[in-house]
């Protein structure tokens, strides 16, 4: 019996489709089949799926929206489980505080806030992707970050291999915001494995015409900047300590160079676009002969910012 039906058996009010395209739930578009894809519906499927996942020892990937990731060719074994259908719940436990779901999108949050006249959440309107993939990685934009306005995060801490050589079970854990090591796109929740099932922000009243006037200055900056007329996974490297990312690849003389169907984006040299049918093989090597040009001629280490997902050959 193999994955598929396993999980069939076991959940079978699951949706489950088999080798399911990554490329179809990724911004890149960019990525072969995954051996099972789950969407569950709810926090319960979701939990009782990690259980069970745990349990025989199935390796489990965790997809949002995809915004962030390169996925390979290949595609990847396993069990890829889609957040963003089953985490989407909004509330407001009172009137400073909104508590996320992890599959929100950064834009429904955004204007959530907005809508309930809270200022602090302007700067993610213009961020791709979920709650849960911005707080793993701490996104921000704009000089503020997940760090600025969050409280506290609720997480799965996957079960981990005993000693004795069986799986312990998993279990739910909230940390407040100063003890996730925040720092530039980085946490300890990425450090330790954890999945974020929630987190709640902590904001303030503010004027509902300034927070609207803001957001969408925030949006039109990022229109008149950003490819966003093309696939890709926002921006390709972190910013190096002292300098700007872009502007190292534009002045090393990359701008608009392609590896097959990827390529250094005319518009801003900080991001790799697909182009024209690119595939994950042409992206790795795109990002690495940016890195060595880019080390070559200014000395500077660029640590890509975009996360491979599978192998990569």
């Amino acid at each position: 019996m193999d994955l598929f039906d396993r999980l069939s058996l076991a959940l079978p009010r699951l949706r489950l489709l088999r080798e399911e395209p990554l490329a179809a739930h990724t911004s890149f578009r960019i990525g072969g089949p995954a051996e099972v894809m789950a969407f569950p519906s709810s926090l319960a499927e979701l939990q009782a799926l990690l259980r069970l996942s745990a349990q025989e020892g199935i390796r489990v990937r965790l997809l949002g929206a995809g915004t962030n990731i390169l996925a390979p060719d290949g595609g990847v074994r396993g069990l890829v489980i889609v957040t963003s259908g089953a985490l989407t719940g909004l509330s407001m436990p009172d009137a400073a505080h909104i508590e996320a779901m992890s599959g929100v999108t950064m834009a429904r949050l955004a204007c959530f806030a907005r809508d309930n006249g809270l200022t602090g959440l302007e700067f993610a309107c213009g961020i791709p992707g979920t709650v849960g993939g911005a707080v793993y990685m701490n996104a921000g934009a704009y000089g503020v970050c997940m760090a600025d306005v969050l409280e506290s995060v609720r997480v799965y801490k996957p079960a981990r291999q005993l000693d004795d050589g069986t799986r312990g079970s998993g279990n739910i854990i909230e940390f407040d915001v100063d003890e996730l090591n925040l720092g530039y796109r980085k946490s300890r929740i990425a450090d330790d494995g954890f999945i974020v099932l929630s987190a709640t922000f902590n904001l303030a009243p503010g004027n509902a015409a300034m927070i609207k006037a803001d957001m969408n200055d925030y949006r039109q900056r990022r229109e008149d900047k950003q490819p966003l007329d093309m696939p890709s996974a926002g921006s390709t490297f972190k910013r190096p300590e002292g300098y700007f990312a872009g502007k190292l690849i534009m002045d090393a003389g990359l701008r608009g160079h392609a590896v097959g169907g990827a390529q250094v984006s005319e518009k801003h040299c900080g991001f790799i676009v697909n182009a024209d049918h690119a595939t994950a093989a042409d992206v790795d090597e795109l990002i690495r002969h940016i890195q060595a040009t880019v080390k070559d001629q200014f000395n500077v280490d660029l640590e890509p910012e975009v996360h491979r997902v599978g192998e990569f050959l």
